[in-house]
């Protein structure tokens, strides 16, 4: 939403709030076969891509999102070499996945093709690895693309979608998490963004029990800032294939090498712990 003012705001109305952002300009606006997509440029805040009136990322506060989708996982996973992402067309999540050298093939799969140019434009310093020999980009159904997998090929799974509405609802589904599962390989692990915890309990809770139901013997939601999200508080759930989601090789988070903004060993660390408001919510023993 838009105001003369030029102020775009998300609003929130079930839970009364909304979160603005000072805008300079308008920089393009498009309908696709998927969704519509919106760039503008901002005060505070940077470049900001919105799809269908929600935000998604800005230049200024992505890489918390982008870091915690990627390093908790790959730090959990004893060796990571074959990475799958379904969405993330902006390409962050695939920027930081390429960081870690033992990854040997990264291929994104996200439906909307016109998301990642888009990215290329206004957000080239997120998709600098795409020319990265180990990376694929695929523009197609990520469901369907999960399904026909052979079983045991993946090492991780990144679930990096929109909000469970139109193209990604098929992606919070027990059908889907039972694919993912037959996908990874013994100790692999899927994650997902998982909303906000404060304002998306239900989701989260329907997330945990899915993917239990999928076999998954582990799941842990891990919990960060994200101002520019409802609530400034978001998630990512994390679900283990035979794999203790607690343990995570910490010495290897705390010698990384490469640079992050957010995430480290420590934070990696108390991510984990979860306010006892989300446990009771959760209602999963972990």
């Amino acid at each position: 939403m838009l105001d003369p003012n030029l102020w775009f705001s998300e609003v929130v109305a079930s839970d009364g709030s909304a979160f603005s952002l000072k805008i300079r300009e308008r920089l393009h606006a498009e309908q696709t076969p998927f969704q519509f997509i919106e760039l503008y440029a901002t005060e505070g805040f940077g470049n900001l891509m919105v799809i269908d009136g929600c935000t998604m990322l800005s230049t200024r506060d992505n890489f918390l999102y982008h870091e915690m989708m990627s390093h908790p996982a790959l730090f959990t996973h004893a060796a990571p070499r074959r990475v799958c992402i379904i969405g993330g067309g902006d390409c962050g999540t695939l920027r930081e996945v390429l960081k870690h050298p033992g990854v040997e093939s990264a291929v994104q799969i996200d439906i909307d093709e016109r998301v990642t140019r888009l990215a290329e434009q206004y957000f080239p310093e997120l998709t600098a690895s795409n020319d990265d020999p180990r990376a694929q980009l695929l523009f197609e159904d990520g469901v369907r693309w999960i399904q026909e997998t052979a079983p045991g090929t993946l090492d991780l799974i990144i679930v990096d979608s929109t909000d469970p509405v139109g193209p990604a609802v098929g992606l919070f589904t027990s059908a889907f998490y039972a694919d993912c599962w037959r996908a990874l390989g013994d100790g692999g692990i899927l994650i997902q963004q998982s909303e906000s915890p404060l304002y998306h309990m239900q989701i989260l809770r329907e997330m945990h029990e899915a993917m239990r139901c999928a076999d998954f013997t582990d799941t842990r939601t891990l919990c960060f800032p994200q101002p520019i999200y409802p609530s400034g508080w978001w998630s990512a759930t994390m679900a283990g294939k035979g794999v203790a989601l607690a343990d995570f090789r910490a010495g290897d988070a705390e010698c990384k090498p490469f640079e992050t903004q957010y995430y480290n060993a420590g934070i990696h660390r108390a991510a984990l712990a979860q306010p006892e408001f989300v446990r009771r919510g959760l209602a999963v023993e972990n």
